[in-house]
């Protein structure tokens, strides 16, 4: 049952089904825990709580050695660009979703060639919410 689950979490699975053959009811992660290193037991909830949040909300900071999971506010009326991550605290352009490119305007900088630009991603245990006011962080 350990590698079991462990093999399904390797593969980014947030439910992990039954085992039993015609069993289609899923596993839950509170009940696996006794038999789940800590590890795995904390990568399920990462995963859990990560499938709560749309796609289309959610990004990753810009650097590759850090590893937060951030998340955008469609519904701000303005767009925050100018960001700090609350993991590395490096700045980074919430609007184009790369490290903080000072000097260029977020319309130059979409029009780069790939090779040109710089951009990293990654992700965590932190979500961020850009609104149009702040930047809030929450540790998941």
């Amino acid at each position: 049952m350990k590698s079991y689950v462990g093999s399904k979490l390797e593969e980014g699975a947030s439910q992990v089904g039954c085992p039993v053959p015609n069993c289609f009811g899923m596993l839950d992660p509170e009940h696996c825990k006794e038999i789940l290193t800590f590890e795995a037991f904390v990568r399920w909830g990462k995963l859990l709580c990560e499938s709560t949040i749309v796609a289309t909300q959610k990004f990753y900071c810009p650097f590759k050695d850090c590893s937060v999971l951030l998340l955008v506010d469609d519904e701000s009326e303005t767009t925050v660009t100018r960001s700090e991550c609350p993991s590395c605290f490096r700045l980074f352009c919430a609007k184009c979703k790369v490290g903080w490119h000072h000097g260029i305007e977020c319309a130059m900088y979409q029009t780069l060639s790939k090779d040109e630009r710089e951009g990293e991603g990654v992700e965590q245990f932190f979500v961020i919410v850009v609104d149009r006011k702040d930047v809030q962080a929450f540790e998941i």
